[in-house]
């Protein structure tokens, strides 16, 4: 009797183990790379070789070199929603459908977003080292006094998913919102109220911003040096989308001398090392890329890439194709 050879699915990190189990489930064969650290190209090239399927990682570089390894690979998975790793003019000359996560994980990055929005305007990472430094003396009417969010315009760059949701948490605050985005979004206007406006017109008038752009050719740096000399002293920046789009450098400078409030990042460019004058700075909040760091969002992230991976390797369309 002949016996049916399994279709291969690589997994370049250790994601939730319900993924790994339909995957499994469904008579595939999964090969995980189990260390929670980047994989060697040599070791990344042997596995990529025969795979039918990967599921990767924003940190993967897929260009086209490396695919001309994938010798039977149909799709890659991406387990985020940004997909600025894979060269995907080139996997559509290799007939490779590119998929990523999407939707899964707005609500949870939406959270994290206004966490930083409060843990800035507030200072609450000031405010905790404070206390734990023994400074703590009792009440004062001038200490750590921040900035309150109701009745402060409260400026979105980027009006998809994410940046609906956060303007959607923002007026609940009692914020004003406007925003800025190559469409018009319609939905968000008419939960929240808000505003579609120039970039120029969002930096200058909003008390907070928050990024929630993808990564392209276009919009790296869209938040420049010149973009931001148009903000306000006390106004705070927000980024959890990528950090490219963020002309870093200018920042560090600017929050030096304290013509922007306060900063907090998610993300970075160059991520994971960090720009060293962030790391000076009392008036920025640092976070470890967490964005989609809860168990519900990473655990349907990996069931959503499972889901396209089952699809596409039965000869079906993918769930979330980004082409």
């Amino acid at each position: 009797m002949k016996q049916t050879i399994r279709q291969k699915v690589f997994i370049t990190r250790e994601i939730p183990e319900e993924a790994i189990d339909l995957l499994k489930s469904k008579g595939y064969k999964v090969n995980v790379y189990r260390k929670d650290a980047p994989m060697p190209a040599a070791e990344l090239h042997k596995n990529l070789k025969d795979a039918d399927a990967v599921i990767s990682l924003l940190n993967e570089k897929f260009d086209a070199t490396l695919m001309d390894k994938m010798e039977k690979c149909k799709i890659i998975a991406n387990y985020a929603v940004g997909y600025n790793n894979i060269d995907i003019e080139y996997a559509k000359k290799k007939n490779i459908v590119v998929t990523n996560t999407p939707d899964v994980l707005t609500d949870s990055t939406a959270d994290l977003a206004m966490a930083l929005v409060l843990a800035c305007s507030r200072r609450i990472i000031e405010a905790e080292k404070f206390v734990r430094d023994g400074k703590f003396e009792g009440w004062k009417p001038k200490l750590l006094l921040g900035i309150e969010i109701k009745d402060k315009v409260f400026g979105i760059v980027g009006g998809g998913r994410i940046g609906a949701a956060v303007a959607v948490r923002a007026k609940a605050f009692g914020a004003k919102i406007v925003y800025y985005s190559r469409h018009k979004n319609e939905e968000l206007e008419k939960l929240t109220g808000a505003k579609k406006t120039s970039l120029d017109t969002l930096l200058n008038t909003s008390d907070f911003v928050s990024l929630h752009l993808p990564l392209t050719s276009d919009t790296y740096h869209i938040i420049s040096k010149e973009k931001l000399s148009l903000m306000k002293k006390t106004s705070v920046l927000i980024n959890t989308a990528r950090g490219e789009v963020l002309d870093e450098k200018a920042l560090v400078k600017m929050l030096k001398q304290k013509r922007i409030f306060a900063a907090g990042f998610d993300v970075y460019e160059g991520e994971p090392n960090i720009n060293p004058g962030l790391l000076e700075l009392d008036n920025v909040v640092l976070l470890p890329h967490i964005g989609s760091g809860t168990v519900e969002a990473r655990t349907n992230m990996a069931l959503l890439a499972a889901g396209n991976v089952i699809a596409v390797l039965s000869g079906k369309k993918a769930i979330t194709p980004v082409y």
